[in-house]
């Protein structure tokens, strides 16, 4: 049984990680010319960062594991620079896929993939520094 109060610390962490994730795109739409969050307000900006967030978990979550384990040889080859690629071409798809179902966030090419999925990989990273552990349960 756990402790009182533990029940609702995974949904704190799953908050901050989906919020430190949509904060890092922000960023890259903002540094990235060919990253593009077009939206009439704030708002629907914001609401649109915190979709994409999560379809970018999912996507991290799901289809990244099974690229790694069938590309395995291709990153012991590289000594790991193959994973610059497969994070480029993840972040390409969440832009192509975003934009299909109708959300103002695209993603121009492999090229604003690959940085742009550098950019929130750093940002991601700092923001995850700054975050007291109690909060952030990775």
């Amino acid at each position: 049984m756990s402790a009182p109060g533990r029940e609702g610390n995974w949904v704190v962490a799953f908050l901050i990680r989906v919020v430190v994730v949509a904060v890092a795109l922000a960023v890259a739409s903002w540094i990235v010319s060919g990253i593009h969050l077009t939206g009439a307000t704030t708002g629907s900006k914001v609401g649109t960062l915190i979709v994409v967030a999560v379809i970018f978990g999912v996507v991290n979550a799901v289809i990244k594991p099974v690229i790694k384990v069938l590309s395995c040889p291709l990153y012991i080859l590289t000594l790991g620079l193959f994973g610059l690629v497969v994070n480029a071409l993840l972040f390409w798809l969440v832009g192509t896929f975003s934009s299909r179902v109708g959300l103002p966030f695209e993603v121009d090419g492999f090229w604003a993939g690959f940085w742009g999925a550098i950019v929130v990989a750093v940002v991601g990273f700092v923001l995850h520094l700054i975050i007291p552990d109690r909060l952030d349960r990775r």
